[in-house]
């Protein structure tokens, strides 16, 4: 069948390629994104399936001063953070993105990912003062041109959640398809009571992650960095009987 010119093995490939080659870029270039493309990204990603067609999506958009100016007030936050630990007490995520306790297999691939990172960044174990400057770069967007913060409605449930990540995924892959990277970051969410009136969200209103957006700097070695897939076979199990 042809499907917009293309064959059947050249749309699975054209798929395949966009979902397998999506990666979380940690480094980007300056190079600008225009809105028309970013309208045709979250134009795709609006076809993303929700239940009972909710579409609990809400994004905001940040580039030039309005981007800049939310970076340098978490970054300082952050900094004020590391200067007085307690001060972290005032910045709550609204939900709980990781476990309260971590268990294997789960805390084996979180360590594997973050040591391989750093490892490749010679950034050492005991190295805090390292470590926080590469955290921070979450809060730099990673220096892309485009950053992206998503809310929801407050009054949604646990499933809207699920709906939430279809809709970031098409978002990605639909990124990936234009040439683009993006790096979906929910390291933005303790932040929340700086970013929520920095992009003029309503009360009902709650921060479910951030995402930076542009396009990935090949030449940086951060982008060198493949994470780990488990096999199929590790996580399926066939039923036929």
């Amino acid at each position: 069948m042809n499907q917009g010119g293309l064959t059947h093995d050249e749309v699975v490939l054209a798929v395949d390629a966009a979902i397998t080659s999506r990666m979380s870029a940690r480094s980007f270039t300056q190079q600008e994104v225009s809105r028309s493309v970013l309208q045709e990204i979250l134009q795709v990603a609006s076809s993303a399936p929700s239940g009972t067609n909710t579409q609990p999506w809400k994004v905001y958009v940040l580039q030039g001063a309005s981007r800049q100016t939310l970076v340098n007030k978490v970054c300082l936050a952050h900094d004020a953070i590391r200067d007085d630990p307690n001060l972290a007490t005032q910045y709550q995520e609204a939900y709980d993105y990781y476990p309260e306790k971590w268990v294997s297999p789960y805390i084996d691939r979180r360590r594997e990912n973050g040591w391989g990172l750093y490892g490749l960044l010679g950034i050492g174990k005991g190295d805090k003062g390292a470590m926080h400057l590469q955290h921070q770069r979450n809060f730099r967007f990673f220096d892309a041109p485009v950053g992206l913060m998503f809310t929801i409605d407050r009054v949604m449930g646990r499933g809207s959640l699920l709906d939430y990540g279809m809709f970031l995924q098409s978002l990605m892959v639909a990124a990936r398809g234009r040439g683009l990277h993006t790096c979906p970051q929910a390291a933005w969410n303790a932040f929340a009571s700086i970013i929520l009136p920095h992009i003029g969200a309503q009360d009902n209103e709650m921060l479910v992650c951030g995402m930076a957006l542009g396009y990935a700097d090949e030449q940086a070695i951060v982008n060198s960095y493949a994470t780990p897939r488990i096999p199929v076979e590790s996580f399926t199990q066939w039923l036929s009987e």
